[in-house]
């Protein structure tokens, strides 16, 4: 979501302070007296505490968070502000175990909070402190307000029991509508869904506002499977469900785990990423404005389908991961969080830096106990209740600092991640949130979105870092782009190519990809409508000619994705459709295109039918997966670039006990061309882009094996010489 500003290496280094009311805020958070406010970001604990409080008793988090220095000798000049906030976190910690009984229980807040039914009735909690009433009302009582009127506590938290009938059946019918109604400060009556709904629905003949649901059917979905500790070498497929059929129209959760799922364990990916799962009133904002952020999409069907996708994809041995948005959420009133309790202030920061001025949406208050609260519960409830694997989150830039990213273009400058720039509310949430998810499920995943390139955002919250396991390498997909659109073939720069792709942060896993669903967005194409174009609609037959451009995109294609999943980092990310080359790009139904789904789906029928091309591309991309589960090179540490050649065009480096060869001059084939190696012996080819399996001219011999000569070169100990055609890959096998 977040603009996509480059980051690069630090430039120089140069001395950062801490605003002297911070720096004093290190010294002793628990002296009686404080002025420090309890409960917020920047107060001390609920109550005073001792030295063990202090040090903290959890052994994971009883450092400094100073940790991370000392593998980032440019973060010495900012070790105050490390030791600062972690410190912070502490206080955060230690005030939740105090006020709440630890992070586990604080995080269960949808157990207590919104509708459960229990043995009495139907118990029903809001938080909503600027309200001066409330009640419960919906089809069960006539819309009466009042009938069930609410009681609050001294926190702000309203409370009502709807007793079971006479019969001693629950009062509230399954699939009936309910609301909350409050009486404003101003004495104004208004009208919400409750925060904690799971399901809510939308009749756009009506109205395109969404209604609350009581959900309580009578066969919960029983789950066959348990979670999955993601792979190690993580090869993720990028989905949203709802343009997921060749039809106009919104696919369904069951269409998925019916037609998608199976695909997706075919190509070999072992997570499936799914976007726009978290309840939206707007279709076209692709999932992120957000009104209700414990319901799953009822676009796709009933919260019981997403939960057999997630556990047949645990079946096929497929992880799967939600797209959170905890960002910002949708400026929407009547179905949204906006103006919740009537005032401006309820969820998120009041006036100008509780809205984001580009999206149009409302910035959270992460400084706030019962706001966090709910952002912590609400992780816990996907996980809990659906059985998700691991989180990506969105738009960490726009989290993490004042500006949001908002014309900003980061230099990699260090100052511009430790000093008055940045979020500190945010990033202490991050951490919290990283935390508990590794905390309380060892081996859960989580991904930042985060173009600034902020340093120890994916070192462990124990070490100082925010705890994040990946970031996504957003720059890659902008390189391969600005090269399709700017340079000539002939132009492409090896050492640039090389550099954008292993350019990654000591110590900080990322993900990388060609191109994601952003680069596929109206205004926008995908790498194959980039590389083949117009042609796409006419070539793509095997019945038609096979012409210069499309032989040239489908051989790019291969090698563009090859030497990112190879080169690029430790995961590696596709967006549905990208794999088989889907022509075109994504445009939701929307007022500017006449409310077309034309280019709001995915057109998986080219890749079944066998006369057309795609059906290369695809067997292409299954081989590269496969090959990658054979020798996880995601996960090896063994990378090293051997040659850039920018007359040839040739591109080499070894990286999971294989050789890897890529020639790009779009004219010139070698013979007996040297490449330098590490591994004395025998090789042979695992996996070539020339294959006729993959529309390639075979060219390659693959029968042929390779030895290597113990001369040096390329500053490796020996080299082996190898065929390698115009715009073709080949990656050797070290057999012995």
């Amino acid at each position: 979501m977040a603009g996509k500003k480059k980051c690069a290496k630090p430039k120089s280094r140069e001395d950062s302070t801490i605003p002297e009311k911070e720096a004093g805020v290190v010294a002793d958070p628990a002296i009686p007296g404080s002025p420090l406010l309890p409960g917020n970001f920047e107060g001390a604990p609920t109550k005073n505490s001792s030295s063990s409080y202090l040090t903290g008793s959890d052994p994971d988090i009883s450092g400094d968070g100073t940790e991370v220095i000392k593998t980032d000798g440019y973060l010495e000049d900012h070790r105050d502000y490390f030791g600062w906030r972690y410190a912070h976190f502490k206080r955060w910690v230690r005030d939740i175990e105090l006020s709440e009984g630890g992070i586990e229980k604080y995080s269960r807040g949808y157990e207590s909070f919104g509708l459960h039914v229990t043995a009495e009735g139907v118990r029903y909690r809001e938080w909503a402190p600027g309200a001066r009433e409330a009640s419960l009302v919906g089809d069960f009582n006539g819309w009466d307000v009042a009938a069930n009127p609410m009681k609050r506590n001294d926190y702000g938290v309203w409370e009502v029991v709807v007793p079971n009938t006479d019969a001693g059946e629950v009062a509230i019918a399954h699939g009936s509508h309910i609301k909350v109604t409050f009486v404003a400060g101003s004495g104004e009556r208004i009208y919400r869904l409750p925060a904690w709904s799971t399901y809510v629905t939308q009749d756009l003949s009506k109205s395109p506002v969404y209604e609350a649901v009581f959900y309580n059917p009578p066969n919960k979905y029983r789950f066959k499977h348990k979670r999955q500790t993601p792979a190690k070498d993580l090869r993720i497929y990028e989905a949203h469900v709802g343009i997921s059929s060749p039809e106009g129209r919104v696919a369904t959760f069951g269409e998925f785990t019916r037609n998608v799922l199976p695909m997706i364990s075919d190509l070999g990916y072992n997570a499936v990423q799914l976007m726009a799962v978290m309840e939206h009133a707007y279709y076209a904002s692709f999932g992120y404005q957000v009104t209700s952020f414990f319901a799953p999409s009822s676009r796709y069907g009933e919260p019981d389908d997403l939960r057999e996708l997630i556990d047949t994809a645990h079946g096929l041995g497929i992880s799967v991961f939600l797209d959170v948005v905890h960002s910002h959420a949708c400026n929407n009133v009547e179905d949204g969080l906006n103006q919740y309790d009537g005032t401006d202030h309820c969820y998120f920061h009041e006036g100008a830096r509780g809205r984001h001025e580009l999206w149009n949406s409302r910035l959270f208050n992460y400084g706030h106990h019962e706001v966090t609260r709910f952002l912590l519960s609400n992780l816990r409830y996907w996980i809990e209740e659906f059985g998700f694997d691991g989180f990506r989150f969105d738009g960490v830039t726009s989290m993490m600092y004042k500006h949001h990213g908002i014309a900003y273009g980061f230099s990699g400058h260090y100052d511009e991640y430790f000093t008055g720039n940045t979020d500190e509310e945010a990033v202490v949430y991050l951490m919290l949130a990283n935390y508990m998810c590794h905390k309380l499920y060892p081996g859960f995943v989580t991904i930042a979105e985060d173009v600034s390139g902020m340093p120890a955002l994916c070192r462990s919250v124990s070490e100082g870092g925010v705890g994040f396991d990946y970031r996504l390498t957003m720059s890659v997909p902008d390189m391969w782009i600005k090269l399709l659109k700017e340079s000539r073939d002939e132009d492409w720069s090896m050492e640039q190519i090389a550099h954008q792709l292993t350019n990654r942060r000591y110590q900080e896993r990322a993900i990388t990809y060609c191109e994601s669903h952003d680069q596929a967005l109206v205004g926008d194409k995908t790498l194959a409508f980039w590389l083949m174009d117009k042609e796409m609609y006419t070539n793509m037959s095997d019945a038609t000619e096979l012409t210069p451009t499309i032989e040239r995109g489908m051989a790019l294609h291969k090698m563009i994705r090859l030497v990112t999943c190879g080169l690029g980092g430790e995961g590696y990310m596709t967006f549905e459709g990208n794999e088989f080359g889907h022509p075109e790009w994504l445009d939701f139904p929307r007022e500017g295109n006449g409310s077309s789904f034309h280019y709001a789906r995915r057109q998986f029928n080219l890749v079944h039918d066998e006369m057309l091309r795609y059906k290369y591309l695809y067997r292409f991309d299954r081989a590269m997966m496969r090959l990658e589960q054979q020798h996880a090179w995601l996960s090896a540490h063994d990378q090293w670039v051997t040659l850039k050649h920018e007359g040839d065009k040739v591109l080499a480096f070894e990286r999971g006990g294989l050789l890897w060869i890529f020639n790009f001059h779009p004219a010139n084939s070698y013979s007996d061309y040297r490449v330098g190696v590490a591994w004395a012996g025998k090789y042979t080819v695992a996996l070539s882009t020339d294959d006729p399996q993959f529309m390639g001219q075979g060219r390659i011999d693959t029968s042929v094996a390779h030895f290597s000569t113990p001369l040096e070169w390329n500053g490796r100990p020996n080299f082996v010489q190898v065929y390698i055609p115009a715009r073709t890959a080949i990656v050797l096998r070290h057999e012995d």
